[in-house]
């Protein structure tokens, strides 16, 4: 298929797709007119690195991923670069939880400070 059919089926700009072969995660064959070619394996590959970007990962993130995909393994998910990647991203997601929960309470107190009373209005209304 060319680049505009998988973009298309994949949900993607033509120019995120020459920004991913650019990256080196995707690799287009090129045909005797010099037309990008690609399979339903890259299509495959495009959706995983849709799927990670769309929580948070980043491309960076997503090469272990393309990696095990392309090593024939049903998910890009199932190896253990992938799975080290999900348990780093896992940390650093509580680490932000805690900050903003830290954050929240130091708010809550800055309302209750400033406003006695206020606070209990807030929590009610959650």
């Amino acid at each position: 298929m060319r680049i505009g059919e998988l973009a298309r089926r994949a949900g993607v700009s033509t120019r995120a797709l020459r920004y991913y072969e650019q990256q080196g995660l995707i690799a287009a064959r090129r045909s005797a007119n010099g037309y990008r070619e690609y399979d339903e394996d890259d299509l495959r590959i495009v959706a995983e690195i849709r799927s990670l970007l769309t929580v948070g990962f980043t491309l960076a993130d997503a090469r272990p991923f393309v990696a095990c995909l392309r090593a024939g393994h049903a998910t890009g998910g199932s190896c253990p670069d992938s799975v080290a990647v999900y348990r780093r991203k896992l940390a650093a997601l509580d680490e932000e939880i805690r900050t903003l929960l830290a954050r929240r309470a130091e708010v809550a107190a800055q309302l209750s400070a400033a406003c006695p009373g206020c606070a209990r209005k807030e929590q009610g209304e959650k």
